[in-house]
């Protein structure tokens, strides 16, 4: 007999989101999985259709990494930091690109791109047999998280379109530390000294870039275009940013019952509703007169999608924590992108406000990090 580790049937969960039941001799005492069971070279098993693959480099047998004579492929190392940096960039250009659109309003620009997302995920949902509707229990769920993302979504370009590139990225990473204080009201989540510090942090970050003139008089200097056009741009970021965390928290909550295509089908639809029924009331909806413009909107679809799928595979071979610090090179190429494409050189405001939020997102992922990582080690134990 070969020895082989388990496969397809270990990954996934099982129908209704309930963890599959692992058989016996399947684990030892430290929680690791044994190896099953493969029928040596030249015997032919019964309902071999049915033999699983690898479950670490899902291949059948013989090509299996554990086969005589074969040698484990090594993983890349730094691989999943390195996609985590390739969306950054993809999402900070896609956020370059909407700050060129001239003459298109930024509900429009959420269609364009919510079109984008049902095109990319219809296939899937299609290949894994989800259905579009999901679970009876959780579809309230799923309308509020299309509804708040498609709103966090929409409220994030009209933030880009009325103030600063790098001032609204800055503001949009205040989203885990609102996202901590949200899991502890709702889901009942411990909340810390050490996050509410964060989250003071934040808010001092938040406050130096929107520069209040009762805090810092009626000439506020550094600000593109009026300062009510600022004013409006850093509400509507930081709506967007709590309408971010509502959505992730939602998410907790619907944990591994649904699969994460539906979740984007969500997401895609009820946000191209919503903003057509917005295109109609506020009478916007109309192509782009220039051809530049309609070059962006693609753009801004293609990057914005491909920025998704850098960072979904980057969760998928690294841990969450170390990706939730390495996104905040997004920060660093916002304030590259609009020095050189922009002509806006950020003020000292701005920076200061910067490092605040930074220093209050990598400390909440940081903490998050080693929290999982010790209940892991507990699991173990």
């Amino acid at each position: 007999m070969v020895l082989c580790q388990g496969g397809e049937g270990d990954a996934a969960p099982a129908a209704g989101g309930q963890e599959p039941e692992v058989p016996p001799g399947r684990q030892d005492g430290t929680g690791a999985v044994q190896p099953c069971l493969r029928p040596a070279p030249g015997v032919e098993a019964a309902g071999a259709e049915e033999r699983r693959a690898c479950g670490c480099c899902h291949m059948s047998w013989p090509f299996c990494c554990k086969a005589p004579g074969t040698k484990k492929k090594a993983a890349c190392p730094g691989l999943g930091l390195f996609y985590t940096i390739l969306s950054a960039f993809l999402f900070s250009v896609a956020s370059l690109f909407l700050k060129k659109v001239e003459d298109v309003h930024s509900v429009e620009v959420s269609a364009f791109r919510c079109v984008f997302q049902m095109a990319f995920v219809l296939p899937g949902l299609i290949y894994y047999k989800t259905g579009f509707l999901g679970p009876k229990g959780k579809r309230i769920f799923l309308f509020f998280r299309g509804f708040l993302g498609s709103t966090a979504m929409v409220l994030l370009y009209y933030a880009y379109q009325v103030m600063p590139l790098a001032d609204a990225t800055v503001i949009t990473f205040t989203s885990p530390v609102f996202t901590s204080l949200l899991a502890w009201i709702f889901l009942k989540e411990k909340y810390s000294l050490w996050d509410l510090l964060f989250t003071l942090f934040a808010i001092t970050g938040v406050i130096l870039i929107a520069r209040p003139p009762f805090l810092f008089g009626s000439h506020v200097t550094g600000i593109e275009g009026s300062y009510s056009d600022h004013l409006k741009g850093t509400i509507a970021a930081i709506a967007s940013t709590l309408s971010a965390a509502s959505t992730i928290v939602i998410l907790r909550k619907v944990g591994k019952s649904v699969h994460y295509f539906l979740s984007i089908w969500y997401y895609a639809v009820i946000g191209l509703i919503g903003c057509v029924i917005a295109l109609f009331v506020l009478n916007e909806w109309r192509l782009p007169h220039c051809g530049r413009d309609r070059v962006f909107l693609i753009l801004i679809g293609l990057l914005g999608l491909g920025g998704q799928i850098f960072l979904t595979k980057a969760l998928q071979i690294e841990k969450a924590g170390p990706v939730s610090i390495m996104r905040t090179m997004d920060v660093v190429f916002a304030f590259i992108l609009q020095v050189l494409f922009l002509n806006h050189l950020p003020t000292w405001w701005t920076v200061g406000g910067a490092l605040c939020v930074v220093a209050s997102s990598t400390g909440t992922a940081i903490r998050k990090w080693r929290h999982s990582v010790k209940k892991a080690k507990q699991r173990e134990i």
